[in-house]
């Protein structure tokens, strides 16, 4: 298929894909294998651009950012299991990023209303704020991303990613 510069774009994806996981690859092998290896590498892709602009723009980790959004969306913070589930790291990386934020004064931890015993992790004002701006930032630059991919094809990989992770539940029993 030919782009509008009359380039082969399956010679730009060879190129752009020799330094990723894909470059392992030939038509040879089986299609599901190509496919997750280039779900892979665009995630990758995508993933190193946002981490490095974070820690550029804001001076913060992608791991510190995951965590402030898991508590933005929990006003009333989370427990550290919980906060490792959801970000599927170990408790201990939790903890690290916790005590981080909590010397910036950006978290606080608070003994869990459900269960004195236990504390939970909440965002503090100035963390709320922070997070607010990062955040736009962060919508803006995945636009940027992907703002090439139509609206209606973002849409047809939405549905067909939702499909697959669906399956992969029930395959998993959940």
């Amino acid at each position: 298929m030919q782009d509008d510069k009359g380039q082969d774009r399956d010679e730009d994806e060879d190129a752009l894909s020799a330094l990723d996981l894909e470059s392992r690859l030939t038509q040879e092998h089986h299609q599901s294998l190509r496919l997750w290896l280039r779900m892979l590498s665009c995630t990758t892709r995508i993933e190193n651009e946002i981490r490095s602009r974070l820690r550029a723009s804001f001076g913060i980790t992608l791991p510190r950012f995951d965590l402030m959004a898991q508590l933005e969306r929990h006003p009333d913070g989370l427990r550290m299991g919980e906060l490792s589930r959801r970000m599927m790291v170990t408790g201990g990386n939790v903890t690290g990023i916790t005590d981080q934020l909590e010397r910036e004064g950006l978290v606080l931890r608070v003994a869990d209303a459900k269960d004195r015993r236990a504390y939970a992790v909440k965002l503090t004002p100035a963390g709320r704020r922070a997070f607010a701006d990062m955040a736009a930032v962060h919508e803006r630059w995945i636009d940027e991303m992907l703002a090439e991919i139509p609206a209606e094809d973002k849409e047809s990989l939405i549905g067909l990613l939702s499909t697959m992770k669906r399956r992969i539940r029930i395959a998993e029993g959940r």
